[in-house]
C-alpha cells in the first residue's frame, strides 16, 4: 500500500509537492482555501467584467516573471503537459528582450548585453550596464561592481556566516554615496519582492543581483521571461488537470481550520469545506502555507515537541507586500519587450506590456471585446507617500491607488515631450482582490504578503523536515539554495520535503533533483580561496586561488 501525504495549501509549493508525490506513487490529497488553484501565481478573473459569453478579464496578484537561473520551477513546469509541446507548459515561457529603467528626468534606458570572453570582460560587461547616462561617477560604478564581484567571489560560507547578517545598504556605503547612486542601486532592492535596502541582507540580494545581471550579458537567452498567455490558462488549469490525472485528491475552497499534534506526532487536520467540517487524516502531512498562515497553525504542542518552530512565528513579522494592479487599454502600448522599473516612483513600480507576449490570445475574446492592451503593474511599496494624494498606498481607498500609480507611470514614461499614456486610453483596471484597503477602522489588509530576507532571519527559518516525524514544510521561509520568496524558492522547498517524506517512509523511489545556485562556475577559483581564507577568520581580499600558495 501506498502511503498517504495530506498536503495543506494548494498554492506553487502545495501543487508541487503534491506533483512529486504523485509522480513517485504517493496517495496526495490537497486542500487549498480559495476558488482557484495557485495561491500567489493564480490569475483572477475580473467579475462580471466578460459579456455575452466572453471570459472575465484576467488580473493578476502580480505579473509572472522566470529569470533565467529558475531552474527547479523551470523544470516542473516541462512535466505538465501541454498539448503537443514537448516542453510542457515550460513550451509557454517566452524572453524578454529588454529590460528598462524608467525615470522623470529623462527618456527610459535600456540595459545593454555584450558577450563576454574573459573575466574582465565580465567586469566591463557589468559596467556597461549602468552606463547609460544615469548620471553615476565612474567610481560610483566601480564601487558597486566590486561590491558585486566582492559577493560572487565569496565562499557560500561568508555568505550565510557573515553577509546573512549585513544589510545590503552598509556593504554598498549607501549613506556615503551620492542621492544619485543611492537612487540607482540602493533603490533597486525595493523591486526585489519588496526588499528595502536598508533591511534585506547581501547574501540574498547580492547574490540574485548577480545572477540577474550576469545572466543578461552571458549568451543564450535573455534574463527576462515571462508565460505567453494568462496565467491559469497556460500554467495553473493544465498543472492542475496533471495532477489530477496522477489520482490527486485536490480540495478548493477548502479551508484549514487547525492542524492537531498529539503525542508529537499530526494526527489530522480539521477542514471546512462546501459549509461542512470534519477532520482529514493521512500518513504524512505537509504544510504549504505562508509563513504569517502557518505561524497561526503553531500550537503549544506543536512547539514542545519542536522547539525551532518558534522561529516561524518571528518569521510572520517580516513581510511585507508587493501585489499587482491591471490598466486595461483600448489600444495596445508595448512599453517596452520585457520589464521596465520605474526607479523614481515612490511606490517602486514595476510594469510589463503583456499583450505582445500573448501571441495565441486575442482579448477581444475577453470582458466587452474592446480592450486591446494590458500594463500590469507591481506596486512594491506601500508604505512610501504617494506624488497625487500624499498619502501611503496602504491609507488610500483602491480608486485612489489606481490614480496615483497611473500619475507615477506618467511621470516616468511622458517625458521630453513623450506621450507612452494617454488617460482616455485606459478602457478599465483590477486592483488585486487580496488587498483589502483602509476599513471604518483604518486598518489595510494584505491577505498574501511576501516574506522578506531581513538580516539576522537566516537562523530562525526552519528545514522542510521537523522533529515531528510526520510533518514537513514546503513553503518560501524554509531554508532553500534559492533563498528568495518565489515560485522558484517555493518549488525547491516542496522538493525538499517530498525528499524527507521519502527518507522517512523508507520508500524505494527516487528523490527530487536539488540544484545549488549562485555558484559562479567561472568563479570556482576565487571562490576556494575565499573558503581557505574564510575558515582561518581572515577577510575577503578578491584573488584567485593558486595551487602553489
Amino acid at each position: 500500500m501506498s502511503a498517504k501525504v495530506v498536503v495543506l495549501g494548494g498554492g506553487v509549493a502545495g501543487m508541487s509537492a503534491a506533483q512529486e508525490l504523485a509522480e513517485r506513487g504517493f496517495e496526495v490529497a490537497v486542500y487549498e482555501m480559495r476558488r482557484l488553484p495557485g495561491g500567489k501565481a493564480r490569475s483572477m478573473p475580473v467579475p462580471g467584467s466578460g459579456t455575452e459569453g466572453r471570459k472575465d478579464l484576467p488580473g493578476e496578484h502580480g505579473f509572472r516573471f522566470f529569470p533565467r537561473f529558475y531552474k527547479h520551477i523551470v523544470d516542473t513546469m516541462e512535466r505538465i503537459p501541454y498539448g503537443d509541446n514537448e516542453q510542457g507548459v515550460a513550451g509557454n515561457l517566452v524572453e524578454g528582450t529588454r529590460l528598462g529603467l524608467a525615470r522623470v528626468d529623462g527618456p527610459p534606458v535600456e540595459f545593454l548585453t555584450e558577450f563576454p570572453h574573459s573575466i574582465e570582460d565580465v567586469k566591463d560587461a557589468f559596467k556597461s550596464l549602468f552606463d547609460n547616462n544615469l548620471g553615476l561617477t565612474d567610481e560610483e560604478i566601480r564601487l558597486y561592481m566590486e561590491r558585486i564581484w566582492q559577493v560572487m567571489t565569496s565562499s557560500d560560507d561568508r555568505r550565510q556566516q557573515q553577509y546573512q547578517n549585513i544589510p545590503w545598504w552598509s556593504f554598498i556605503n549607501a549613506d556615503e554615496q551620492s542621492a544619485q547612486f543611492r537612487r540607482v542601486f540602493a533603490g533597486m532592492t525595493r523591486i526585489l519582492v519588496a526588499a528595502k535596502a536598508r533591511e534585506a541582507n547581501t547574501s540574498t540580494v547580492g547574490a540574485v543581483g548577480a545572477q540577474i545581471m550576469l545572466d543578461m550579458v552571458v549568451p543564450g537567452g535573455s534574463a527576462d521571461r515571462l508565460l505567453d498567455g494568462p496565467t491559469n490558462e497556460v500554467w495553473l488549469h493544465p498543472w492542475l488537470e496533471y495532477l489530477q490525472s496522477l489520482g490527486v485528491d485536490y480540495h478548493l475552497e477548502a479551508k484549514v481550520e487547525r492542524i492537531h499534534c498529539e503525542n508529537g506526532v499530526i494526527s489530522g487536520a480539521t477542514i471546512t469545506e462546501n459549509g461542512q467540517t470534519c477532520e482529514v487524516q493521512g500518513d504524512y502531512y505537509v504544510a504549504a502555507f505562508p509563513v504569517e498562515v502557518m505561524a497561526q497553525f503553531v500550537t503549544d504542542e506543536m512547539l514542545h515537541a519542536d522547539p525551532t518552530l518558534d522561529g516561524i512565528r518571528q518569521l510572520a513579522e517580516d513581510v511585507d507586500w508587493m501585489n499587482g494592479i491591471q490598466f486595461y487599454l483600448k489600444r495596445d502600448v508595448p512599453i517596452i519587450h520585457g520589464h521596465m522599473i520605474y526607479m523614481d516612483s515612490p511606490w517602486a513600480l514595476t510594469s510589463v506590456s503583456q499583450k505582445q507576449f500573448w501571441p495565441d490570445f486575442d482579448l477581444a475574446d475577453y470582458g466587452d471585446g474592446m480592450v486591446q492592451g494590458v500594463l500590469s503593474v507591481d506596486i512594491s511599496d506601500w508604505e512610501a507617500p504617494g506624488v497625487l494624494f500624499g498619502k501611503p498606498a496602504k491609507r488610500c481607498t483602491r480608486e485612489e491607488v489606481m490614480q496615483e500609480v497611473w500619475t507615477q507611470l506618467k511621470q516616468s514614461l511622458n517625458v521630453n515631450g513623450a506621450v507612452v499614456l494617454e488617460d482616455d486610453n485606459v478602457h478599465s483596471w483590477f486592483l488585486d482582490e487580496d488587498v483589502h484597503l483602509p476599513n471604518p477602522d483604518g486598518v489595510a489588509v494584505n491577505l498574501e504578503p511576501l516574506l522578506v530576507n531581513k538580516v539576522y532571519t537566516w537562523n530562525l527559518r526552519p528545514q522542510a523536515y521537523t522533529a515531528i516525524p510526520n510533518l514537513f514544510l514546503a513553503s518560501d521561509y524554509v531554508k532553500t539554495n534559492t533563498d528568495l520568496a518565489t515560485m522558484e524558492g517555493a518549488n525547491e522547498a516542496a522538493r525538499r520535503a517530498v525528499n524527507a517524506i521519502i527518507e522517512r517512509s523508507g520508500l524505494d523511489v527516487h528523490k527530487c533533483k536539488v540544484w545549488e545556485m549562485y555558484q559562479f562556475p567561472l568563479l570556482t577559483p576565487y571562490r576556494i580561496h575565499d573558503e581557505s581564507r574564510f575558515k582561518k577568520a581572515l577577510p575577503w581580499d578578491g584573488k584567485i586561488f593558486s595551487p602553489i600558495g
